[in-house]
């Protein structure tokens, strides 16, 4: 597997752009500079996130989520090493 994420990805299993693997390894999202832990898709090409607007629930009981525009940086978080002492 490489090094980068990949363009597009979501964390909704209905979407095209689901990837288990891919979301196994920690990705991180820069938006704008700023750490970003809410956000369920991002297209680094197009410069957009997707993120929860809150609880609120659509008539289907999805979550609803807001589309904004700006600098993406996606990238694989290294893994966390365990410090015994």
């Amino acid at each position: 597997m490489s090094d980068t994420p990949p363009d597009r990805l979501s964390t909704d299993p209905r979407s095209p752009f689901y990837d288990e693997a891919v979301l196994a390894r920690d990705v991180g999202i820069r938006f704008k500079g700023v750490e970003k832990t809410n956000v369920d898709e991002y297209c680094v090409s197009e410069g957009w996130i997707r993120v929860s607007a809150g609880k609120t629930r659509d008539r289907h009981g999805n979550p609803l989520t807001i589309k904004l525009k700006g600098e993406v940086e996606a990238y694989f978080r290294p893994a966390a090493e365990s410090s015994e002492g």
